[in-house]
Parts: C-alpha cells; structure tokens; sequence
C-alpha cells in the first residue's frame, strides 16, 4: 500500500461514487401486496386467529363446486370477489396455510390472475370453473376466505381441495355444508349415461343412447318378460320395496354366446330407465371399479353396467386371473347397503370362468339370465326386423329359417346387410334402392359360410358345426 494513501479520503470519495450511482439508478418498484396482505385487510383480522376448515372431494366434482358456490352467492345478502395469486413454489400440498405464510420478500405470493378450468356438460356447453382461485365471500354478518385447488394429481396431489378461513368453525362447518348439499342437488352427472376416464372432468364421457324400441329386442317372449320384470319393474316399485324392508341393490348376470342380444338388451333397458345414472364399464375403464360403484352410490338411483366381466372375474385359482380387480368389485358390491338404488348389471360370454364368489352368493348376483340363440320363431322375426328398408322379395323365407339354425342375432344382421351388398353389386350405377330376393340371401350366406370360415362365424356367435351349404 502507498505511503501517502489516506483512507479516510477514500472513504469519502467511494461514498461520493456510491451516491452518484443511485442517482442514477430508478429506485425499486415497490414489491406487489402479498396475498396475506390482501386476505388481513378483506378480513380486518389477523388470519392467524382464525379456523380453517378443509374438504377432499374427487377431481371430477370441480364442476359440481363451481355450481354449488355459484348457487350459494345467489343467496341474500351474499356476495364475493374472486383472486388469484402467483408463485413459483406451487407444489404438492400447497394450501391456504401456505397462501397465509410469508417469511422473507422472494417468498411473498402475490395476487395474480385466477386460474380457470373449462368443461364441458351434458348438452354440450362448457362451464369455466375455478380450479386455482380464492373467494372473499361476505355472508351475511360474516367475512370468509374459500380457497379452490384442483388438478392436484397431475403434481403427484389427491384431486380437489376446499378451504375455509373463517373466525368461527362453526359457520365454516355450515358453509361446507350447505356447498355439499348444493353439490350433490346439482350434480351435472346425475340422470346421464357416463363411462369415467382416469382423471378429471374432462375424463368423464356423456353419451346418449339410441332410443331401442320394444320390438327391435327379438327374444322368446317370456324371457323378455323375465328380463323386465327383473329390472324396469324393480326400479318402477324401488319406493314401495324400500317401505316394506326389502333391499333394493341388486345384480344381474346376462350370459350367453356372442351376438346373443345381450348389449342390445342392455342398451334397451337404459333407455327405458330414465332418470337414472348409468355408468358403463367396458375395455380399458375395467380397471375403475371402485370409482364407478363409488359414483354410482353418490348419483343413486344408479345403473353400473359391466360387459364382458369374465374379464376382471376369472376364477381366482386361473393362472392369469385378474384377482385384484375381482376382489375391488366383490368389495364394492358388498360394501353398498341393502337400501342403496344400484343396479348391477354384468354379462359375459363366458359364465363358465366366472369366479363362484361373484356368482353363488345372494346379493352379489340375484339374478343369472341366459341369452340363448334365436329359436326358429326368433329367426323369423329377426329376418323380418333386418329386413326393413329393404326391397325384400323372398318367396321362401321359411328356407332361410331352416338353413340360419344355430346363429346369432348378430349373423343375421350380417347376412341381410351383405345380401344386400351383393344386390348392389348386381345394379351397379343405379340410384335405386336393391331388391334383395332368395338368390340374395343364399349367396350371402354362402359367403359368410365358405369365405369368413370358422373364424368369422365364432366371431358372428354361430354355434360350432350349425351351418352348411346344403
């Protein structure tokens, strides 16, 4: 160092410099008020002496909140504002309590824009539901904070999250209440026919089902009658079977070889239970049955419909029997009670792989129901069912009755739909409607018999050797 080096001077002269760069430097932005801020000053009170009051409810009912409060804000003397906020720590089980806490000035979380959702409902529009969001809400003589997070799963988090900060937990606890009830009174699932997704509302499918007519179900008549009485009738005297102590859950079991008319049956009875909840299972939703009996239980009266359940329900002792999903629905049909609206409905092809445990204890199964293939009589009428729209000029219908002996409903179908391909065929370049007549229907069937082969009658549920081309 110099000799002739004074500190204090350069003291002095760094404090010059310093003062001479803030001069030129724009002073700081003052930061954003911090939600705690924004929450204390809507409350006039330190949040901290204070309740919360917290509810878990399943991804899908983000809709049903977003109605139950917008229904709740309807009421007199009742309005609120709704925020946001911003913050780059949004982890999983982040809360109100988190919102509440500020420790230094890069952890403030600021007010910010609120984070929608958009779903859409049954009748094809779409509801913009708060889905990261707080409510000041002004009840009366009242002030609380709701605080809304949802989608929490795809962070690794539980679905839907409500929180209440309010003083008294008392009228937390009414709030909540009153939100369940308005919930569960304006559920956007309830009365519709649903199949669910893994996750989220936007994972729940509406579908509307072709309206089947009475007579499009060719069945011999007293099983139709059998079927009807089991369920339509059930579900019309529930009420009355309820007063009189009887229990109202039940299963059904359709079984039979494919293209038996199962699906169709099925299809025909949800049409004719309207009003009620159906809730399909099928393919690779298999996997959601405690969620759909769940469902079903929250949305009763309810219909869960589970196709081809030799699936999930093998016998337990198969070497690639579905165990775990078995014992889920063994579990949930058991755990409904007696007085629970909740229709099972199950069918299979393959009765024989089912585990005894679904099929030979009461409660679970009520009811097994077999689908055979078309008598003579069945026949008939399905050729007559298939045959409208069509020129059909068959002089020999009793024929094609003799030589379909042993087929499906589904084969039928097929064979009118491919004699008709065949008549087409024949008046290429006209634009008028083909006359389907005997030839038609012979070739159709020879097609189906000489060229589909084994597979494709398996396929069409012929039973094994009922076909030839004599």
């Amino acid at each position: 160092m110099p000799d002739d080096f004074n500190p204090a001077e350069f003291g002095a002269a760094w404090h010059k410099f310093i003062e001479y760069i803030n001069s030129k430097v724009p002073p700081p932005e003052p930061p954003p008020p911090s939600i705690l801020d924004r929450i204390t000053e809507f409350l006039n009170i330190d949040p901290a002496q204070m309740v919360i009051v917290k509810e878990s409810f399943a991804d899908r009912d983000l809709p049903n909140l977003q109605i139950a409060f917008d229904r709740f804000l309807t009421g007199p003397d009742r309005a609120a504002e709704t925020i946001g906020y911003l913050t780059d720590h949004d982890y999983p089980g982040f809360s109100l309590s988190t919102l509440l806490t500020r420790r230094h000035q890069w952890n403030v979380i600021a007010e910010g824009p609120v984070q929608y959702r958009s779903v859409e409902l049954a009748n094809g529009e779409r509801l913009q539901c708060v889905e990261r969001g707080l409510y000041f809400v002004r009840d009366h003589d009242v002030k609380l904070v709701a605080y809304v997070r949802g989608g929490e799963h795809h962070f690794g988090g539980s679905g839907l999250t409500l929180e209440l900060l309010c003083p008294l937990s008392e009228r937390a606890e009414a709030v909540l209440s009153e939100l369940r009830r308005l919930m569960h009174e304006h559920n956007i699932y309830r009365g519709h026919v649903l199949t669910l997704g893994a996750q989220g509302p936007e994972s729940v499918s509406f579908h509307t089902l072709p309206e089947i007519e009475r007579e499009a179900i060719i069945l011999p008549p007293q099983l139709l009658d059998n079927i009807e009485r089991n369920t339509l009738a059930f579900v019309a005297h529930s009420a009355r079977l309820r007063a009189a102590g009887r229990h109202i859950k039940r299963g059904l079991l359709f079984h039979g070889p494919p293209g038996a008319g199962k699906t169709l049956t099925i299809m025909y009875l949800l049409a004719q239970m309207k009003g009620r909840t159906a809730i399909l299972l099928t393919g690779r939703v298999m996997g959601l049955v405690t969620q759909a009996c769940r469902f079903a239980r929250a949305l009763a009266p309810a219909v869960v419909v589970l196709e081809d359940v030799d699936l999930i329900a093998e016998e337990r002792d198969r070497e690639h029997s579905a165990g775990p999903l078995l014992f889920e629905l063994l579990n949930e049909m058991d755990g409904l009670a007696e007085d629970t609206d909740v229709l099972f409905i199950l069918s299979t092809n393959r009765p024989d792989l089912l585990e005894p445990a679904l099929t030979a204890r009461p409660g679970r199964i009520d009811q097994a129901i077999e689908f055979p293939l078309p008598d003579a009589d069945c026949r008939r009428r399905l050729l007559e069912l298939y045959g409208k729209g069509l020129e059909l000029r068959v002089n020999d219908l009793d024929d094609m009755v003799r030589r379909t002996a042993g087929v499906s409903s589904a084969f039928i179908r097929e064979l009118l739909r491919k004699a008709t391909l065949i008549a087409a065929d024949e008046t290429r370049g006209s634009t008028a409607a083909p006359v389907v007549n005997d030839a038609h229907l012979r070739d159709a069937l020879h097609a189906i018999i000489a060229e589909g082969g084994e597979l494709t009658q398996k396929l069409l549920g012929v039973a094994p050797g009922a076909l030839n081309t004599a």
